[in-house]
């Protein structure tokens, strides 16, 4: 959020920095499952790196010979967005696999989630859940429905570029993926969801636990 403040100074913009933090808790929990589908697949069983998916990334890097140095996790994330500027160079990125070990050992995962979700950027100004929810549609992040939380975890790659409530392709191909999976593992029934989501329901309904953590295709 400070790197943003500096960088919209320096371009003349007047921007106002909106974040409200929720606990997990008051996240849905088709939320929480949408983002570890989306961006971390492993996060559960991994002590913060993915080796797999980092050994995939530099294939690919090195085949086109671009060096993004994909693969991050949700805690090499959070390294990242806590302490650090989105340069890609070799530093900055050894300082990110530090911070990552030291948030590892110090934090559990959910609340290496929380914070992830409280700061995570999803938009011009946009900062963590709650504000993200409130702007796109509308309501609190513990209200949020499962198409809603595939959407906003399909733009986390980049969230400046596109909104959960565009009409890109990519987006809804990326959601309609991540919602798909969520089917598949019984995180969302169908019937049940569109029962919930008549106009008479206004109370939020917490989604079953995630029963398969196995890697989703194409989605590491």
């Amino acid at each position: 959020m400070v790197y943003r403040e500096r960088q919209w100074k320096e371009e003349g913009k007047r921007i106002a920095i909106r974040q409200y933090w929720v606990p997990l808790s008051r996240i849905s929990s088709y939320m929480t499952k949408a983002v570890i589908i989306a961006e971390d697949d492993k996060f559960w069983s991994h002590a913060g790196f993915d080796f797999e998916a980092i050994e995939k990334s530099l294939e690919k890097d090195l085949k086109e010979k671009k060096f993004k140095f994909g693969g991050s996790t949700i805690s090499q994330q959070l390294a990242k967005n806590l302490y650090l500027t989105p340069s890609k160079n070799p530093l900055r990125k050894i300082k990110e696999a530090i911070l990552t070990w030291r948030i590892e050992k110090g934090l559990s995962k959910r609340r290496i989630l929380e914070l992830y979700l409280n700061v995570a950027e999803w938009g011009e100004g946009i900062f963590g859940i709650e504000a993200a929810s409130r702007h796109y549609y509308g309501k609190t992040a513990s209200a949020l429905s499962a198409e809603e939380a595939a959407h906003l975890a399909a733009v986390l790659p980049n969230p400046r570029k596109y909104s959960p409530v565009g009409i890109s392709r990519y987006v809804n191909n990326r959601s309609r993926i991540i919602y798909e999976i969520m089917v598949r593992r019984g995180i969302v029934v169908e019937e049940y969801e569109d029962m919930i989501q008549s106009p008479d329901e206004n109370s939020a309904t917490q989604a079953p636990p995630l029963i398969d953590r196995m890697a989703a295709p194409g989605m590491q």
